[in-house]
């Protein structure tokens, strides 16, 4: 068993406690580090009263479907999958920056409708503490529809996550973090199904070479790379560098650049000004 802390331990003490005192809860499930942690305990509390719901769409890809799939079905979880398609939302495809609200408001609407045609009081999804600190407009929506956020009522950082979830053994405890593939366009920036394949290639070959934590930007036709600075040297070997360029090419990028700082979550936002993050 991993060691946590006494901490950590009274923080995982309370999350079941709020759960058990929910009843019934639809968790929005995306096979993350958050969202598996959060599924795996309340099922653990809860049992058949505690569902999963997996939003399918463009923007989402199929490694991720496949990953929560077959952690339901591992663990017994009883797992609904619903389609959700961003780019019908109005205003969404022209990326402006409440887009995560626009989608986070109409995929909550789709769990309501799955929660209560399977007698669910409550839904729940995973942002944690850490998420308090980046521009986040899918948090609007949560406070607006009552969605429970169990991970930021039990005062749960990303770190105290991990380390319960490697204690309880799940494999999403070093799992990289994730965000849908939406959140790699400029804002402003026409998000189609087209660039967003691009995306999705050029992050699973960066994956399918050892990179661990990966995001591919775009700007245009330009891919902007962010990885960890740490293995910036991997990247520049000869024969990595002219590999990801010549695929990149092939998925339909014109420029391929890295980006000196490295991977950073929510590094779009650093384009917006304060009064705009409100």
């Amino acid at each position: 068993m991993a060691d946590i802390t006494e901490n950590q331990q009274i923080k995982y003490e309370k999350l079941k406690q709020y759960i058990k005192e929910l009843g019934s809860v639809a968790v929005a499930f995306s096979s993350g580090v958050d969202s598996t942690f959060l599924l795996k305990a309340a099922h653990d509390v809860l049992g058949d009263n505690a569902i999963a719901v997996t939003a399918r769409s463009c923007s989402f890809p199929k490694r991720e479907l496949n990953e929560a799939v077959d952690f339901c079905k591992k663990e017994g979880i009883r797992h609904f999958i619903c389609d959700s398609e961003e780019l019908k939302i109005e205003g969404f495809a022209q990326n402006p920056k409440n887009r995560c609200y626009l989608c986070k408001h109409e995929l909550f609407e789709e769990i309501k409708k799955i929660a209560d045609e399977n007698g669910i009081a409550c839904i729940a999804e995973g942002s944690n503490m850490d998420d308090n600190g980046d521009y986040r407009p899918g948090l609007k929506a949560v406070a607006e529809l009552g969605i429970k956020s169990p991970l930021r009522e039990s005062k749960m950082t990303k770190d105290d996550i991990r380390a319960l979830s490697k204690m309880l053994g799940l494999p999403t405890w070093n799992k990289q973090s994730f965000a849908c593939l939406s959140s790699r366009f400029v804002y402003g920036e026409t998000i189609n199904e087209e660039k967003l394949g691009m995306v999705d290639k050029a992050e699973q070959l960066l994956l399918d070479m050892g990179f661990h934590q990966v995001r591919v930007r775009i700007h245009g036709m330009m891919a902007r790379i962010e990885i960890e600075p740490a293995e910036f040297d991997k990247l520049m070997k000869e024969e990595n560098r002219f590999k990801i360029v010549q695929e990149f090419k092939k998925y339909g990028f014109t420029y391929v650049t890295l980006d000196l700082l490295g991977y950073r979550c929510g590094s779009m936002n650093e384009t917006l000004k304060d009064e705009e993050k409100r």
